[in-house]
């Protein structure tokens, strides 16, 4: 039984909702063989939400680990390639932190490489109907933040997990007027079951053009 932890946040920035959860819950929701999936919400709190990470990962002992966020204005389900060691927030976090060029982990590497087989989960995703890119940043939020602890955390104490982070985009109810681009809920939960499933089986990614020019 292969064991894959998901994780979401909680709403932040004065948001009823967000959707990253409802995803991470709703793909851990329904049986897949061969597969233990559970979902786990974070706060989307610097610093706290690494420690609930750790705590999780610790109770769980995933064999894979796919963190989930928000990112308003993507059109499509975004497969991270690297988290970088800074936190450099543009606004504040739910317990009013807002920390602005500090390493997530003091003395840590610049920089963490997904250890998913990125491209080919977006080959998979694709080939579902659903949206789906590599993306080359994850921002310098929380979810970088928790981007980057999940990957220092599994090359230091875990490295036979795999694991990285997915961002999603607006779900339908959040965007009524039309503003922003949006993907159903349940289609980034299939995306995320896909990646689960493709991770578990494929060790040498995929060999396709998938980056951009900016």
């Amino acid at each position: 039984m292969i064991r894959v932890l998901l994780t979401g946040f909680a709403p932040f920035d004065g948001a009823s909702l967000n959707p990253s959860w409802e995803a991470a819950r709703l793909a851990a929701a329904a049986p897949l063989d061969g597969f233990s999936l559970t979902a786990v919400e974070l706060p989307c709190v610097f610093g706290d939400s690494i420690a609930e990470l750790y705590r999780q990962v610790a109770r769980v002992e995933p064999d894979i680990v796919l963190a989930v966020g928000l990112a308003s204005g993507r059109t499509a389900v975004s497969v991270e390639r690297v988290a970088v060691n800074v936190d450099d927030a543009r606004i504040p976090d739910n317990a009013g932190n807002q920390p602005i060029d500090t390493p997530v982990v003091p003395g840590g590497p610049a920089a963490y490489f997904s250890t998913l087989p990125i491209k080919a989960c977006v080959e998979a995703v694709r080939a579902a109907g659903i949206p789906a890119e590599v993306s080359p940043t994850a921002g310098s939020y929380v979810c970088n933040h928790v981007f980057y602890g999940l990957m220092h955390l599994l090359a230091t104490e875990r490295p036979a997990t795999r694991g990285g982070f997915v961002h999603m985009p607006c779900a339908p109810g959040q965007v009524l007027d039309g503003g922003l681009p949006c993907l159903p809920v349940p289609a980034v939960a299939e995306a995320l079951r896909l990646i689960a499933a493709t991770t578990a089986t494929v060790d040498t990614d995929a060999r396709l053009a998938a980056g951009t020019i900016h």
